[in-house]
Order: C-alpha cells, then structure tokens, then sequence
C-alpha cells in the first residue's frame, strides 16, 4: 500500500524507504524455483535505532515485517510471502570495534562475509565459517540461519564463533545478549535461540565475533574414484584414522560431470566421485596432516591431487563453491535440499537421492560437507517446466522422510524458511512442536516477524 511507504518515508527519511515492487528484495536463491513475494514497501534503515523504529511502527499497525540479507538463502527465508515490509540490512555495515590482540571484532548485520574475513586476515586473523556467495552474504544473514560452509568440519558453523549479540525484538525495543565475552552461563541461552532463528523472533543489527590467529598454509588434497563406494571407504578412512583435516568434502559422479571441464588440475579418466579435504596450520602440522591424508584417500584412488601453492589452493576452492552454478547451468534450474545424516550412513543417502531422482524421472546429483554428513541433494529442472518443478518438490518430500529415517535431519545448514515449512513434523514429536511455537509467541506474540517461516 501506498500509504505504509509514505509514512516510513515520513518517519525515517526518503533515503532510507523504497518501492515494494523492486524485484531485488522480492526474491532470494529460490526465484528460479517460483518462490517470489510482494511487499508494500522496503526500508533501508541507517542503524539499528532506525531498525527498532521502523519494527516498532510495523507492530503497532500489524505489518509483516522481514528481514533480509544478502538475499543468498535456499529456502525463501527472505522472501516476503504475505507482503508487509522488508527490512534490508544493507546499509548498516560499520566496524564498530576491531581488537586484533584481542581476537575479536563488533560488526554490524551488513557487513559482508568476504569483508569481514579480508579485515581480520590483514592482521593475521582468521574467521573461518566460509558459506557461499561470500561476497554478497551478510553476517546477519549467517546469524540468522547459523550458516556452515565446508570448513564447519573442524571449526563449526557461524553461531560457534558470535559471543553476543545486539537485535531488535518486538514490539520494537533494542537489546543486547552476550558481547565482548568468551563465556556466560547467566539465564537461558537466549543468544543461541537467535542464532538459526531466519529473523523469526527478532532483527539482528550486530554481532561480537570471535577470531582466531590465521593458519599459516592450507594444504588441500583431491581424491577420485570410479564410483560412490570408494569414495565413502574413502571418507571413511580419513574420519576412521582420526585425522585432524580442516574440510571433508564430496562430489559425485552427476555433479563432477557438471563442473568437471573447469576443473584446475590434472584429471584421471571418467572420473565418478571427487573426495576434497584439507590439511590446515603451521607449515609442518599441515604438511603432516597433508601426508596422513594422502595415505588414507590413495588406496582405492583413480588419482590423487594436491596443489601447494597458495593460487593453486585458492583456484581449487573458487572451483569447488562453483559446483552449484554449474550444476544450475545444466538445465537453467534446479531443487536443491540440504539434509544431513549420520556420517556412516553418507552413502546410503547418495545413493538414496539417485533412486529418488530415477523415480520422479529428474536428473540428480548430490555433492556437499562428508564429514558433517550434509548432502546438497539436488534434481535438475527446467525452471520453465511447472511439470518438473513439480515432479522435484515431490522428490524434496522423499528426501526430508529420507533424512528422518535415516537418523539425521531435514536441514543442516540452510534452514527452514518457507519452502520446508511444515517439514519440522517429520522429524519432531507434537511436544516439541509445542515448544517451538511457544517459543516464537513468548518473542513475537503478534506473528508479525517474518511469518510462515521456521515452522
């Protein structure tokens, strides 16, 4: 409505509101999957006080409100599906305090994951949650869905490194949980219920981060195999011996046929998986990890790869966060779902994905994070195709039951957002089920923060 845009621009600036109908904010990773919102107007708040005023003004009028981003998410997290207003975080994107001797940095929501990660390694420090599309991901954004990305195996995922926070939660007040501190056992953990929260329960305006000194080289190792089970024995032997790798990743055959052309190294023949890990640290713990991790992938290995240079590591790593874009260039679309099982039950689930794929005659691949059990299971589509689009979200519900019965989860780093609601019931009892919404009434009892997500 005309009249909502008008007042926001009354109360924080013309500057700062713009049309609801900018496809921009419209629409996250899942546009090509036909997931896109309409909202009544955008607001490009200057701070977090101008955050507070303008969720204030949204729940004393009954306005949706949602938060976004870098617009990155697979699930529609961001998408304003019942209109209302979005709130874009873009332009609160200060440093606000950087101690390097201290291993720690206060950011606001905005900043952007490769920025934040390009500050701290100029002084010899490290950041390491590496989710994808660094360069336009924001870390509220990885706050909000506590992204992983392939280095989460030793060093966890977004939420393990932010020791406070800073949100807005409804009906508009600003408050602060956590901060320039390593530890806090006061009260429930509030801190980690807005970790992963998908702007649900409030806006993240800033974050305290922890940071550790950089590793001093990084010493990746590429494994090929004629077929899923050498590969799994693979990935088997690298956890099995107990080998302290920094990333333990998978692809398989269908995914390496979508992105092998550009691959920077030397290929065997019909390569049909692809096992990456990473050996991280002082030059000789890594060179050692490096050789331990060499001698568990070689034994079933069609070749094995290890580049050593510093521009060798990082055109292998810029291939690997390619995947998915090659994988999309296909057939101009795809159905991708991050499910993780147990990791002695990887195989199984890739091999699982296929079956379901053949049955809803869909070309399917799967690659993702081995050693944390996390498939990116994925069905090739033609955006175009309602058919098919259909046919995929019918293979989507194979995989969640997939996932449940095979003891691991219908998410591992995505999220829920709109595209998995409903989904939560597959793997939770009624009770808590209970909990969980009781949760979302206590923070947000108007159900106007983001609605129809994480449910």
């Amino acid at each position: 409505m005309r009249a909502i845009a008008r007042d926001l621009r009354a109360l924080l600036g013309d500057d700062a509101v713009a049309s609801g109908s900018i496809r921009h904010y419209l629409g996250d990773e899942t546009e090509g999957r036909g997931v896109l919102g309409r909202a009544d107007a955008v607001c490009l708040p200057r701070d977090a006080e101008q955050v507070a005023t303008v969720v204030s003004w949204c729940y004393d009028r009954g306005v949706p409100i949602v938060p976004r981003g870098g617009g990155t998410g697979y699930t529609g997290g961001a998408v304003p599906i019942e209109g209302g207003v979005v709130v874009s975080l873009e332009r609160v994107a200060r440093v606000r305090s950087f101690d390097p001797l201290l291993w720690r940095i206060h950011v606001e929501a905005g900043v952007r994951t490769a920025e934040l990660r390009r500050i701290v390694r100029e002084s010899g420090l490290y950041f390491p949650p590496d989710p994808g599309a660094a360069e336009q991901s924001q870390i509220g954004g990885n706050i909000a869905t506590n992204a992983g990305g392939p280095h989460a195996f030793k060093y966890g995922v977004t939420g393990s490194w932010v020791t406070g926070l800073e949100a807005v939660l409804p009906p508009g007040e600003l408050v602060r949980v956590g901060g320039a501190i390593r530890k806090d056992v006061s009260g429930y953990d509030l801190k980690s219920v807005l970790i992963g929260s998908e702007g649900t329960l409030g806006i993240v305006t800033a974050a305290w981060v922890r940071l550790i000194p950089a590793p001093e080289v990084s010493l990746p190792v590429a494994g090929f195999y004629r077929d899923t089970a050498s590969g799994a024995s693979a990935i088997a032997a690298v956890l099995g011996n107990g080998i302290a790798a920094a990333a333990l990743e998978y692809l398989d055959a269908g995914t390496l046929a979508a992105a092998l052309a550009t691959y920077p190294g030397e290929l065997p023949a019909d390569p049909r998986f692809l096992v990456i890990a990473e050996a991280d640290g002082s030059a000789p713990e890594a060179q050692r990890v490096q050789a331990e991790l060499r001698e568990a992938l070689v034994e079933d290995a069609e070749a094995i790869h290890s580049p050593a240079s510093p521009a060798d590591v990082a055109a292998l790593w810029r291939w690997r966060h390619g995947v998915s874009i090659a994988v999309t260039a296909q057939r101009g679309g795809k159905v991708s779902e991050d499910i993780v099982v147990p990791v002695d039950r990887l195989r199984e689930a890739i091999e699982r994905t296929l079956e379901i794929g053949a049955r809803h005659d869909l070309p399917t691949c799967s690659w993702g994070h081995a050693g944390d059990g996390n498939l990116h299971s994925t069905f090739m589509v033609d955006a175009n195709d309602d058919a098919e689009l259909a046919r995929a979200h019918a293979a989507a519900e194979e995989l969640f039951a997939l996932a449940v019965e095979l003891g691991g989860s219908i998410s591992g780093e995505h999220g829920i957002g709109w595209v998995k609601r409903g989904q939560l019931a597959r793997q939770w009892p009624p009770r808590l089920l209970e909990l969980h919404a009781a949760v979302k009434d206590a923070f947000d009892p108007k159900g106007l923060m983001n609605p129809g997500k994480k449910r």
